[in-house]
């Protein structure tokens, strides 16, 4: 069970005290979150429920969403981002994530670029962007809503997805408060947030989030992939670029940057 006031209470000094939506039951968070984003929603906005029946994932694809099992929630946020840096949004956030569940349960996740969380090269998290941006000639983004579900207390999956899919609680042997994981990722992603803002001005700061991303993922250097875009190619991963997308050196020799994610292991 969630408590409003304790949750409030907890993120006092963050833009998203006061302006907590919390549901038993929703189609998609998401959804919600972009109707009151264009609407006018303040800033900070943040919809979370106890299940999604209609929950979606990246690339159109669903996300199982059970009855008090995950955390599935969606931030209003408004950064001072062009529509070109857009991807720098999902890569904080994923960073955001992997922290939380590290300060949660202790637990050292990795981030499949740009937006999956694993634990043991199974799935337990993912991380839905989406945006709308001004008709400016540098498009600026008007406002973004991050989607983030995490498998949290599931104790099992449908036989299909049972092989790529975990839980922390399948990973650990224990049920998670989803209030305390909620904490900590929102504070996570505010401190995200804030320090995605000082590189945006300029302002010195240890690492890049490029840099830190870098760090945190295996996915982002020498990892042997297969990537389902431009029909489809094999190659080694080699860093990121200035934007944040992922280049692969292909099995042809070539460096080619991948722009739609889909990029999977290949063993």
């Amino acid at each position: 069970m969630y408590d409003l006031t304790q949750l409030n209470a907890a993120l006092a000094g963050t833009p998203f005290a006061g302006h907590l939506h919390h549901f038993a039951t929703v189609a998609s968070s998401n959804a919600i979150a972009l109707e009151a984003a264009n609407a006018g929603a303040p800033t900070g906005s943040v919809w979370f429920a106890d299940e999604q029946t209609a929950g979606r994932g990246r690339g159109g694809h669903t996300w199982l969403s059970t009855a008090d099992d995950g955390l599935y929630v969606s931030v209003l946020l408004r950064p001072q981002v062009t529509l070109a840096d857009a991807l720098w949004l999902s890569l904080a956030t994923g960073l955001a994530v992997a922290g939380a569940i590290a300060e949660v349960t202790h637990l050292d996740a990795d981030v499949r670029w740009p937006n999956d969380i694993l634990l043991h090269g199974k799935k337990c998290g993912g991380i839905l962007v989406e945006t709308a941006a001004t008709a400016n000639d540098v498009a600026q983004l008007k406002h973004a809503v991050i989607g983030i579900g995490i498998n949290v207390n599931h104790e099992s999956f449908p036989a299909e997805i049972a092989p790529l899919a975990t839980s922390l609680r399948l990973e650990t042997g224990v049920a998670w408060p989803r209030q305390k994981l909620l904490i900590a990722l929102l504070t996570c992603l505010h401190a995200e947030m804030q320090q995605l803002a000082l590189e945006q001005t300029g302002a010195h700061v240890p690492e890049t989030l490029l840099e830190r991303f870098t760090r945190a993922s295996t996915w982002v250097s020498g990892k042997r992939v297969h990537v389902e875009e431009a029909g489809g190619y094999t190659g080694v991963t080699e860093g990121l670029d200035d934007r944040g997308f992922l280049r692969v050196r292909a099995a042809d020799g070539t460096l080619r940057t991948v722009l739609t994610g889909g990029v999977r292991e290949e063993k």
